[in-house]
């Protein structure tokens, strides 16, 4: 019998993939990857792992591995289909990563779209930010497809995100409205917002909060055995996930770190449990959901396992409905992570939004 896999959870806040490992073996076959690198001339480097599979294979494999150079380090991610088109740029939701895609990215593939599926900075395989610097989630996700984008040089691009995925999503499409056509939303409307009241009172604690995770970020990491450790994570989920859905994810929020026994270490930057500075008041949504001009879909979940505001839900996208070329709303049978765990309930309504039907 073999050992019994563990789990080490590190709060290590320098652990990065340098590059994606080009060949490996997965449950005994041989998984390939073949690379074209290049360097533009402000310096930002590309690198395409054509990939059966790494170490983090789907059962598809009609994927390549994207590493995208920044200045703080490399940003990863799955580019599925062909790259002769422009792909939907696809972001995923807060301490998950481009694997929360895998399951629907397929399906979109035999519609014959194109995806690029990012792991955010501090996510999936993707650097950590500098130590010392704060993860403001929403506009360093916008600044990082912003990055993309100008690389490519591409005039309009499609959007789809996934709960903080989501809130990039919209604030992208709305600080530059002329340059998306289509913008999918999962599960969320827009960034949340808090009041005044309710955030000046707490602004000292957020600070002194995210000082503590970071003074702590080297602690010894401790062990543990992996399908406790799967149990954990999907009970944390509180119902967002099933177990099958959490494997996936871990498939690019875990690196095995030795074979006897098998140890493993979150992806995942601690820093990222700290977050709060930086939310937005209701008057600053409203006015950013009043410039979207493109095709918007909603896809809201019909078993409610997120907290969210349903007023200010309805209140965004009746505001994005004023403006947008076209809106639609479904609500659809699922919960929060509906998309990765039942692809096939949301497939005919994205392909048909995509498609103009």
């Amino acid at each position: 019998m073999a050992s019994t896999p563990t789990v080490e959870s590190t709060t290590s806040c320098t652990e990065e993939i340098k590059e994606i490992p080009t060949k490996a073996m997965v449950n005994g076959n041989n998984c390939t990857a073949n690379s074209t690198n290049g360097m533009t001339s402000n310096g930002i480097e590309i690198k395409h792992n054509k990939s059966n599979g790494t170490t983090e294979c789907s059962n598809d494999n009609r994927f390549e591995e994207f590493q995208f150079t920044v200045p703080w380090g490399t940003v990863a991610g799955k580019w599925w289909g062909s790259r002769d088109r422009v792909p939907i740029i696809c972001i995923h939701g807060w301490c998950d990563n481009c694997g929360t895609f895998d399951n629907l990215a397929p399906l979109l593939v035999d519609e014959g779209h194109s995806l690029l599926c990012l792991d955010l900075p501090g996510h999936g395989f993707s650097s950590h930010i500098p130590p010392g610097m704060y993860y403001y989630l929403n506009w360093d996700g916008v600044m990082l497809v912003r990055r993309i984008v100008k690389h490519y040089k591409w005039d309009k691009i499609r959007l789809m995100g996934h709960s903080l995925g989501g809130c990039i999503s919209f604030l992208y499409a709305a600080v530059f409205p002329d340059e998306v056509s289509h913008f999918i939303c999962i599960d969320i409307a827009s960034p949340a917002v808090r009041s005044p009241e309710e955030t000046v009172p707490k602004i000292g604690q957020l600070i002194d909060d995210f000082l503590l995770v970071e003074k702590n970020a080297h602690r010894t990491p401790k062990a543990g055995d992996y399908e406790k450790f799967v149990d954990l994570v999907h009970y944390a989920q509180h119902g967002n996930c099933t177990k099958d859905a959490v494997r996936v994810l871990l498939k690019r929020g875990m690196r095995q770190t030795s074979t006897d026994p098998p140890h493993f270490l979150f992806y995942a930057d601690v820093r990222l449990r700290s977050f709060g500075l930086g939310f937005m008041y209701m008057h600053e949504s409203e006015e950013l959901a009043k410039q979207i001009k493109c095709n918007v879909l909603n896809i809201k979940a019909n078993t409610r396992t997120v907290s969210l505001n349903m007023e200010y839900y309805d209140r965004i996208c009746d505001i994005i409905k004023e403006n947008a070329a076209k809106f639609e709303i479904h609500n659809v049978d699922g919960a929060h992570h509906l998309h990765l765990n039942d692809p096939n309930s949301i497939i005919h309504i994205v392909s048909n939004f995509l498609s103009g039907e």
